[in-house]
C-alpha cells in the first residue's frame, strides 16, 4: 500500500470506532465530504476502505453466528444450517 492507501485506511478505522462508540451511521459519509473537499482522490479510497472494513465485519458476524449454530445443530444431532447470507439469493441456488 502507498501512503493515501495507508492514511485513508487509517483514518476508516478510526471513523468505524467512533461511529460505533457515537452510534452514528452517517459519520463515514460525513468524514469522506470533508476530506473530498481537499482531496477527491483520497475521498474515494477512505470510503473504499469503510466500505471493506464494514463488510468484512458482516461477514465475520455471519461466519461466526453461522459456525455456533452448526456446532450447535452438530450436539444436537441434527444437520447443520446451510452457509445462507442474509438478504442474499443464495437460497434460490
Amino acid at each position: 500500500m502507498g501512503v493515501v492507501d495507508d492514511l485513508a485506511d487509517k483514518l476508516a478505522q478510526d471513523v468505524i470506532k467512533a461511529m460505533d462508540a457515537l452510534g452514528d451511521e452517517n459519520l463515514p459519509d460525513e468524514v469522506a465530504n470533508v476530506l473530498g473537499a481537499s482531496s477527491p482522490s483520497s475521498e474515494e479510497i477512505f470510503r473504499a476502505a469503510v466500505r471493506i472494513r464494514l463488510a468484512e465485519r458482516r461477514a465475520r458476524a455471519f461466519l461466526n453466528d453461522h459456525v455456533k449454530a452448526a456446532i450447535e445443530a452438530k450436539k444436537a444431532g441434527k444437520a447443520p444450517p446451510k452457509a445462507l447470507a442474509p438478504g442474499s439469493d443464495n437460497e434460490n441456488l
